[in-house]
């Protein structure tokens, strides 16, 4: 490779971006990445040199899990010294739940990991995929003092490059499919490209990459209804070896406050079972005791989720229940922003 130029790494590990129409059937099917430049040959005005590396079955990311993330953060690690950049392409459906994991999983990440992908085969006649594709190589080989001025792991789609564990799917159809209600887009992609500074997340870049494959699954999700049950709070909250649960509130965090419901919580508290209040609001955040209906959550001892997103909560979750954390200190770390995914 040219050390004069940044070094990119493509990790493709499945989703729309990676397909193309054959000419005869019409049906989708995964093309090489070997050929890669045939494809998009756009791709060779790059200031940076490019390699590609796949799965080698691709995966559907509504079958993407916490399995298929160790592997990627292990691809990254083992080659984290001979590229100064690294571009992940990924089905949209579950996108910001993998960036979410890997950005707490990457811990001192001083490179870019710019997770992209898109809504049409990159083959078809109106395919996004080729603009975010070449942006996001872009975006990753962007250096100043030959530094990259990227260091985060982030998603970028349809024009805007956003902090990737403050994004959620938001639209199934349209180019624009994800938003980041709660923290601005990093950069955006117009007639220049501009790249908002300000906003970018500093490292620090004395510390060694430290990647955490230790992922706890056995959570719950419960987004609260009017009419939830008790009967139903009770099984999920009863459920074998279960670690944390994630709430999703009323509003600015806002609950029942029926006597069996607050009591139900205490007692999961007591057993050990970390409880995290997030707001089912797109944007916005949790404030425990403002209004009457959460005040008594806080009184318990149930952890704010601020305003983060459901995906980067489940993510965050999973990764400080790796035992690293003890119980005592848990309610503090996880209410502290570990990676800019709350203010």
């Amino acid at each position: 490779m040219n050390q004069t130029k940044p070094n990119i790494l493509l990790i493709y590990t499945g989703g729309t971006i990676g397909m193309i129409r054959d000419s005869k059937t019409k049906s989708l099917r995964v093309f090489d990445f070997k050929n890669l430049l045939d494809k998009i040959p756009e791709l060779q005005q790059l200031e940076c040199n490019i390699d590609a590396f796949s799965f080698k079955e691709p995966i559907d990311s509504s079958n993407m899990n916490p399995a298929y993330w160790i592997q990627i953060a292990e691809i990254i690690e083992s080659r984290y010294e001979s590229f100064d950049g690294f571009v992940i392409l990924h089905g949209s459906d579950t996108m910001s739940y993998t960036s979410s994991a890997l950005s707490f999983m990457l811990e001192n990440l001083a490179k870019p990991v710019i997770f992209t992908g898109s809504q049409l085969p990159i083959g078809d006649l109106r395919t996004d995929a080729k603009e975010n594709l070449i942006t996001a190589v872009q975006l990753a080989s962007l250096q100043k003092e030959e530094k990259p001025i990227i260091t985060e792991v982030c998603l970028y789609f349809e024009y805007k490059l956003y902090r990737a564990n403050r994004t959620t799917k938001v639209n199934a159809e349209n180019f624009e499919a994800f938003a980041s209600s709660n923290y601005p887009e990093l950069a955006e992609s117009g007639v220049h490209l501009k790249v908002n500074e300000q906003y970018l997340w500093k490292p620090n870049f004395i510390k060694p990459l430290k990647v955490h494959k230790t992922l706890h699954t056995n959570i719950a999700l419960i987004k609260l209804f009017p009419g939830i049950t008790e009967a139903v709070m009770t099984s999920i909250l009863n459920t074998s070896g279960l670690k944390g649960v994630i709430i999703e509130t009323f509003g600015a965090g806002n609950c029942i406050t029926d006597v069996w419901f607050i009591n139900l919580l205490r007692e999961t508290i007591l057993k050990g079972i970390h409880i995290i209040n997030i707001t089912q609001c797109i944007g916005g955040t949790v404030n425990m005791g403002h209004y009457e209906t959460s005040s008594q959550l806080k009184e318990i001892g149930v952890i704010s989720g601020k305003d983060m997103t459901t995906e980067s909560a489940i993510c965050k979750l999973m990764y400080m229940l790796n035992g690293e954390i003890s119980y005592k200190d848990f309610k503090t770390k996880y209410e502290m922003s570990l990676r800019g995914e709350m203010l």
